[in-house]
């Protein structure tokens, strides 16, 4: 499969620059991408004021997704604000080629922002099939909580993190990204943004991928672009069939 890794600047609050930035950048990817990964908030920005850049399900912003993964024939993955029955969530999309899609509301909200006391958290994990993969699209926070992310008896082949993830902490993304990867030997696609917001956060990115064994497949990206990554899962297949490590896990219930 291949996966186009969008990293990139957002203009604070402002869902129609947003859009038309990224309509070019989606407009102008080579023809035979797969799949598609945006960073999280990308019509705002991760911002504490949802009311000031939110969307709703039949809205501009959720066309505008399905539209560019029918016209393109890939599916297309982010965060957005959402308003829905007077709570706002920091959702994520799973747009398929036909315009159909599945959302996740971020779990774990960031309590040093305060994300807790505007957005409402979601409940439950969200595993979509994809080509022949099942994918495990996360948000951001939800990387550092290893149990919500655990692959117990294999259910997914590839996760996915959508990211605001801030420079002065970017070495625990590195690391902990690679780590997701290795303890449930699944391919981890990392696509954080770029640039500085309204109040001074500074973003560098370091959108990757990392492979099954814990292996760069695209090293940490610095500055505004696109990346492309192809991923094999015959290849992730015949790793986890002669380790067999997944299958000696611990067993929970969350």
């Amino acid at each position: 499969m291949k996966v186009a890794l969008v990293q990139a600047p957002l203009v604070w609050e402002d869902k129609r620059k947003n859009i038309a930035y990224f309509d070019t950048i989606l407009n102008q990817l080579e023809s035979d991408v797969d799949l598609v990964v945006l960073p999280e908030m990308f019509t705002s920005g991760f911002t504490m004021r949802p009311e000031s850049g939110y969307s709703i399900m039949d809205g501009e912003e959720v066309e505008w997704m399905k539209a560019m993964a029918k016209r393109h024939s890939f599916a297309l993955t982010a965060s957005m604000i959402i308003k829905e029955d007077e709570c706002f969530f920091n959702r994520l999309f799973f747009v398929f080629p036909d315009a159909s899609f599945r959302t996740y509301d971020k779990r774990h909200l960031f309590s040093l922002a305060g994300e807790e006391k505007v957005y409402k958290p979601g409940l439950e994990r969200l595993i979509v099939n994809y080509k022949g993969w099942n994918i495990c699209p996360l948000v951001c926070y939800d990387l550092r909580f290893p149990v919500f992310s655990r692959n117990l008896d294999a259910v997914y082949d590839l996760m996915i993190y959508v990211a605001s993830w801030p420079d002065q902490r970017i070495y625990a993304w590195d690391t902990i990204i690679k780590a997701r990867a290795v303890e449930n030997m699944s391919y981890v696609v990392g696509v954080n943004r770029w640039g500085v917001d309204e109040n001074n956060n500074v973003y560098s990115g370091h959108s990757q991928v990392i492979d099954f064994l814990g292996h760069y497949v695209a090293e940490p990206m610095i500055g505004e672009c696109v990346s492309y990554v192809l991923i094999s899962k015959e290849k992730q297949d015949i790793a986890r069939a002669r380790f067999g490590f997944l299958k000696d896990a611990d067993r929970f219930t969350l």
